[in-house]
């Protein structure tokens, strides 16, 4: 097992491995703030045997890569990342309230229909009662509706559902018993086809949780291939790749707010001139393609 190294150690590695590191101090200064290991998803791709990660992976840098490179990289990806964040929230908010709104006028008199075995399959609503008690529950909101009303088991519908994840969200939708319902949700966002619509607002589940929680996305592999349907121009990388889950975004925020839409391409567009000396494989040339 490898040890813990210091960041002098760390350096002197880079060095030996063919980078070209023209400030020491300010090298220091930066590994002690973003940390070795993290910096080391993007130097990754200046590497020789780049995408190799088996045992044919040499972690000799190609010849002229600096530090400046890697750390260019890491704050164009950072960036990008606080660029689609409230894009994402917008859609993850406008499908949780069109799902509460539609289901719930389905079964107007039945304001806990989340909870209804006889409307949603029984092994969800058990799982979501469990996270109804450890993790909704706790919820300052949720904890005065029950304070106020102490014979609720839960809260109706509107007020849960605040606090349900994406994921348990869509999962509620997968598992209602009615497909006419799945099929009104997906058709209002453009869909024919629930396979295609489950595929492509997972996509955004998936990129929702990796910005959030800080993961590169520059070099974004989907392990779930986004299913061909409305986006008719993805070509076959693009089932897999950040730019196949940027049309899905702009897809879905055109459905929302063709407005909201324009913006996101346009701080793309910003984003990109920002960085037009970026030194990395065609990052800039495939999202330019959103333009």
């Amino acid at each position: 097992m490898k040890q813990a190294t210091t960041i002098e150690e760390q350096i002197a590695l880079l060095k030996n491995r063919g980078m070209f590191i023209g400030d020491e101090e300010k090298a220091k200064e930066i590994l002690m703030d973003i940390g070795y290991y993290r910096l080391g998803f993007y130097w990754f791709p200046f590497e020789k045997t780049y995408p190799a990660k088996d045992r044919t992976r040499s972690h000799v840098f190609i010849e002229g890569t600096s530090f400046e490179d890697a750390v260019n990289l890491y704050y164009f990806d950072h960036d990008l990342r606080n660029i689609l964040l409230p894009y994402l929230s917008r859609i993850e908010i406008n499908l949780r309230t069109f799902v509460i709104y539609h289901i719930s006028h389905a079964y107007k008199g039945n304001p806990l229909w989340f909870a209804d075995s006889s409307i949603l399959n029984y092994d969800f609503v058990t799982h979501f009662q469990k996270t109804y008690l450890e993790n909704i529950k706790n919820n300052t909101a949720i904890r005065h509706h029950h304070i106020k009303y102490p014979r609720d088991l839960v809260a109706p519908a509107w007020k849960t559902l605040e606090y349900a994840t994406l994921g348990d969200i869509i999962m509620l939708c997968k598992n209602l018993k009615n497909n006419n319902l799945q099929n009104d949700i997906a058709e209002h966002y453009g869909f024919r086809n629930l396979d295609v619509y489950y595929s492509h607002i997972g996509t955004i589940r998936v990129l929702r949780n990796l910005c959030a929680h800080g993961h590169n996305i520059f070099d974004l592999t989907l392990q779930k291939s986004i299913k061909r349907g409305p986006i008719s121009n993805l070509n076959d990388n693009e089932h897999h790749n950040l730019m196949g889950a940027l049309r899905v975004i702009l897809f879905l925020l055109s459905t929302i707010s063709i407005h909201r839409k324009q913006d996101l391409i346009n701080e793309i567009s910003q984003l990109l001139v920002r960085n037009k000396n970026l030194k990395i494989y065609p990052i800039v040339s495939y999202l330019e393609a959103i333009k």
